[in-house]
């Protein structure tokens, strides 16, 4: 008894020993070009500290992305006892896992820097009609608050799903998969509140005049599209290193390109509604977000968002078999990183760089991005090696298996077969490798 997901099928493992040292390597490159733009900006930016903040913010912002996906997969996989995405379920939880404390501390610089990145915070609300309108969120204690806030539920639903969701390897409890339930029924409601605010105070903050009742819906469409990208590479790599092989349906992968494709969809429907009622009110106080954004050369940075962000993987997705493609869907995916990153220097750099995208400064951007990645790609390894590759006694791994429950309740006699093999533990769960 067997998966149809078969090894047979796949090429041998890669060899991934060049590919453990990146992470260092990240690290090393992406602190040099950090200590040396905070430097070179204090030296020669008229802009000083509020260029690295920007900077800073953009890169924070899109590692958050990957973090509040995961986050948010995870809370749904839970809300609708989904199966079939139970494999992938446990490297969700390690990514979602690192929202505390390793996100809480990439966000100090942005805490210091917050009187020079936030004009509204040196604002005085008595003059500042759109300060006023926003009383009490937007105050300097209102804006700490939400920070604590946030970091504060992120962390107990992050680590709680994990430590549940390990838990049951031990024991196969169902308690267990009651708790992670009860987390999810009261997380999506404080996970839509929290990723809302962290959108509305730490970007659509940057111009506070500017109303948009979308803009926390545009943050999480794109952040959960850019991590269904990510969550697609790392299951096509555990599969041909064999980890995830044996509990693999063909289904996981076209599950996760057709919500791929859902959320490419999603996302550009809350991008362009977002535009089309803004532009067609003609209201000053909303529509100069836009009419900045339309700048030197910040227009042909939208054409690449429009081309790049929605007609390219909208038609490349259309095909039922590219989904479950790892050769186009992985290029696709490292295409997506590069959509999300340009999409949120989009909404970011323009309030500091109205003429056009800077592109001297380009190289800060990355160097501070290869620094956090480098860090949380170290940590994600870390509790990846931690834990079982996947939920070893999740009471629907046999359904993800794509075999049906009543097979697997005739094994008697004392004779194991493959199933019982997986339900053993991490070691023969990844087949024997390591």
């Amino acid at each position: 008894m067997s998966a149809s997901h078969s090894s047979s099928k796949l090429p041998p493992p890669l060899d991934l020993s060049k590919l453990a040292r990146l992470p260092g390597r990240l690290i090393v490159v992406g602190a040099a070009l950090t200590v040396l733009g905070l430097g070179l900006s204090l030296k020669f930016s008229p802009h000083g500290l509020v260029q690295f903040g920007y900077s800073w913010l953009v890169a924070f912002m899109f590692v958050l992305s990957l973090g509040l996906g995961a986050l948010f997969l995870v809370l749904v996989h839970h809300l609708f006892d989904a199966g079939w995405s139970v494999p992938p379920r446990r490297f969700l939880e390690h990514i979602a896992s690192l929202l505390f404390p390793w996100m809480a501390i990439f966000f100090v610089p942005i805490a210091l820097l917050a009187p020079r990145i936030y004009g509204w915070m040196t604002a005085d609300p008595h003059l500042d009609h759109a300060v006023h309108a926003k009383l009490p969120l937007f105050t300097t204690v209102g804006f700490y608050a939400v920070v604590v806030v946030n970091f504060l539920v992120w962390w107990v639903l992050s680590h709680g799903l994990r430590k549940w969701s390990i838990a049951q390897d031990a024991t196969g409890d169902a308690k267990c998969t009651f708790k992670m339930r009860a987390y999810s029924y009261w997380g999506i409601f404080a996970f839509a509140i929290t990723a809302t605010l962290a959108a509305i105070m730490w970007m659509k903050a940057l111009q506070h005049q500017w109303f948009s009742t979308m803009y926390g819906v545009w943050y999480f469409a794109g952040s959960v599209w850019l991590t269904l990208g990510t969550a697609y590479t790392i299951m096509a790599l555990l599969d041909r290193q064999r980890v995830l092989t044996q509990v693999l349906h063909d289904h996981q992968f076209y599950f996760v390109g057709t919500l791929f494709f859902a959320f490419t969809v999603f996302y550009t429907y809350v991008t362009f509604s977002q535009y089309f009622i803004i532009w067609n009110a003609n209201m000053p106080e909303e529509t100069f977000w836009y009419w900045l954004r339309e700048q030197g050369t910040w227009f042909w940075v939208s054409m690449v968002i429009i081309f790049g962000h929605f007609f390219l993987p909208f038609l490349t997705l259309l095909r039922i078999d590219v989904k479950c493609t790892p050769l186009i869907m992985i290029p696709l995916a490292g295409w997506a990183w590069v959509m999300h990153y340009t999409d949120l220097v989009f909404n970011i750099m323009p309030v500091l760089h109205p003429d056009g995208f800077p592109v001297r400064w380009f190289w800060l951007d990355l160097g501070i991005l290869a620094l956090m990645v480098g860090v949380l790609a170290k940590a994600f390894l870390a509790k990846y090696h931690s834990a079982a590759p996947y939920p070893l006694k999740d009471p629907r791994l046999i359904e993800a298996m794509g075999l049906a429950h009543p097979v697997a309740t005739q094994i008697s006699g004392g004779e194991l077969d493959e199933t019982d093999d997986l339900l053993d533990g991490p070691e023969q769960a990844k087949g024997g490798q390591s």
